[in-house]
């Protein structure tokens, strides 16, 4: 009898194992099964990934700038929304552009340091002053295409140190009804979270222009879900404006919903630089060019003939005329038989005015450029 005892023991542990063996082995094969069935488990366990290192990279950001947080950013729990949101989000430090590499735009740059940086960087110098100096929810650069708007943005970015979350329209585009509006969603309460941070929407009037009875349900529902979240920025528990600033670009103000410029009550027009700020600009595009003052460059004489072209069309031409010197160089080098590889880059003569008026540059003879002719519709 007494030998029962220990047997009895030694078999409800057994059955006890098998047990928990069986319930340990359904759950793993329940688990693969679901795998196998969501088709986006791949995506998501990407997603989750990706976004825990993105995360970690701005504490190390953090570390390095020494600022504290009360809480690290890889250490937020994220939904899976949330986490394709933060594949949008772009570290201060990786965005190599500052306000000295745009030229021309000073009075733009002084008002955005005033009215969006610092409020951002040191809120409790204008929020113990009074509530009316927070930083605006929404700020709208518009302008002619090519004259800086998105250089402002990242370099606004940069200067700031916030979280910039560059905000593609792609991003939002879900083939499943109702996640569009979800990831809406996840992109406020993550920028709540990362805070400060800095929502970029780069041709704003393409996925928040005005809405009319054409516009497909799902259309208007996520623009209806982005006002509706972007107004509740300021309604918070600790009664703190958030650190938050919308920003957006475009180059067709008057295609945006009139509501969403609503919310957008700081608006800078990025317009054609003039003699000044074409000056300042061509300064920094060639200031590691190699000139020729002796061989006829002059930046005076340049200014005036690129007058009414953008910043973006005249870093082409600059692009183009430092070409021309090369390909006169190279053509050289190979008339007289000598093999490229063995040729000196500093007997490569400088860049001068001429070939900046050459045909084979191109932007300068750009039909962009052309006057029309009165009488004639244009667009």
């Amino acid at each position: 009898m007494a030998s029962t005892g220990p047997k009895r023991s030694t078999r409800f542990i057994a059955d006890i194992l098998v047990i928990a063996a069986a319930q340990l082995s359904a759950y793993f094969l329940i688990k693969y099964a679901m795998r196998r069935f969501d088709p986006e488990a791949d995506k998501k366990e990407e997603n989750r990934k990706k976004s825990s290192a993105i995360l970690r990279r701005l504490d190390n950001a953090d570390l390095d700038g020494g600022t504290k947080r009360d809480v690290k950013r890889a250490d937020l729990v994220l939904n899976p929304y949330e986490q394709t949101i933060a594949m949008e989000v772009v570290a201060p430090e990786d965005i190599h552009v500052s306000f000295e590499d745009i030229g021309g735009l000073s009075d733009i740059i002084e008002e955005l340091k005033e009215s969006v940086i610092y409020p951002l960087t040191v809120p409790h110098l204008f929020s113990d002053h009074s509530s009316l100096l927070s930083a605006p929810k929404g700020v709208l650069l518009y302008g002619p295409p090519g004259c800086g708007k998105t250089m402002l943005a990242k370099a606004l970015a940069h200067e700031s140190g916030a979280c910039f979350i560059n905000l593609h329209i792609s991003t939002l585009t879900e083939k499943w009804y109702g996640d569009s509006n979800k990831l809406v969603a996840a992109l406020f309460s993550l920028a709540r979270k990362l805070e400060p941070s800095i929502i970029f929407i780069d041709e704003i009037d393409a996925v928040l222009r005005s809405r009319s009875s054409a516009d497909h349900e799902a259309s208007t529902m996520v623009k209806a879900e982005f006002m509706t979240h972007w107004d509740g920025l300021l309604s918070t528990v600790d009664e703190k404006p958030p650190r938050i600033v919308v920003l957006g670009a475009t180059n067709r103000i008057q295609d945006i919903d009139e509501a969403i410029l609503r919310r957008l009550p700081k608006r800078f027009a990025v317009s054609l630089p003039n003699a000044e700020q074409r000056k300042r600009i061509l300064s920094i595009i060639l200031k590691d060019t190699k000139l020729d003052p002796t061989g006829g460059f002059g930046l005076d004489e340049l200014v005036k003939r690129t007058a009414g072209m953008s910043g973006s069309d005249m870093k082409e031409a600059c692009r183009d005329a430092a070409m021309i010197p090369i390909r006169e160089y190279i053509k050289e080098k190979k008339a007289n038989g000598e093999a490229l590889l063995r040729v000196n880059a500093a007997d490569v003569r400088g860049v001068r005015n001429d070939d900046f008026f050459r045909r084979r540059a191109g932007v300068l003879h750009s039909s962009a450029h052309i006057r029309p002719v009165e009488g004639l519709p244009t667009d």
